[in-house]
């Protein structure tokens, strides 16, 4: 082998370290394709995410409109016995600003 300077002769470098070591250069490295990736997708779901979800689902559950409450503030509507408080009403507005 001869040797010119510092570094061996061209491509040599790459053989040699791969013969004696059988470790791959970081140039033969490149060289090489990459192995595909597994294409199964996972998600693991903590204790939390479980409980949550599964509180959500009792939530979807429940009617939109509670019509036992509608039925009864409809009847006291017609009767004239709702009353309404102005000043719950204003606390809720400035609550929501």
């Amino acid at each position: 082998m001869k040797i010119q300077g510092n570094k061996p002769a061209e491509g040599q470098e790459i053989s040699i370290n791969a013969q004696k070591t059988g470790k791959i250069d970081a140039k033969e490295k490149v060289a090489q394709p990459e192995k595909p990736k597994s294409t199964n997708d996972r998600v693991d779901i903590s204790g939390k995410g479980k409980e949550i979800a599964e509180i959500m689902a009792q939530i979807n559950q429940l009617p939109d409109i509670r019509t036992e409450r509608v039925n009864a503030i409809k009847k006291a509507i017609e009767t004239g016995n709702y009353k309404i408080d102005p000043m719950k009403i204003a606390q809720k507005f400035l609550e929501e600003m």
